[in-house]
């Protein structure tokens, strides 16, 4: 990658987001309806590299996402669409069953191994 910027005198390529919720059942296809919406539009962002949510194989009630930005500024367009706000609208109501999971990696390289 070509794209960075600075940090901590560092170089960074790339900035991965993990970010998982456990939903109350009843209200678990209502946030995952929510996220789609959310998959959508991220997709459609400059600087958005990869941008996924899957439910938890093992608890169906469990959303996480898999964000990849070329950098922060991309990351914050993206956590200002509407259809975060609408994300966080539910999780503030109560959708949740626990506190989300949010980590940040800034990432220098990466590489696709080949199977």
């Amino acid at each position: 990658m070509g794209v960075g910027f600075a940090f901590m005198d560092e170089e960074i390529d790339v900035v991965v987001v993990r970010f998982k919720v456990r939903c109350q059942p009843e209200k678990s296809a209502e946030m995952a309806a929510a996220m789609k919406a959310v998959v959508e539009a991220a997709r459609r962002l400059d600087g958005v590299i990869h941008f996924d949510i899957a439910r938890d194989l093992t608890d169906a009630d469990a959303l996480i996402a898999t964000e990849v930005f070329e950098d922060r500024a991309a990351m914050e367009r993206e956590e200002s669409i509407p259809e975060v706000a609408q994300v966080v609208e539910l999780m503030q109501a109560g959708a949740l069953a626990g506190s989300p999971e949010w980590t940040i990696f800034e990432v220098a390289s990466s590489e696709s191994p080949q199977m």
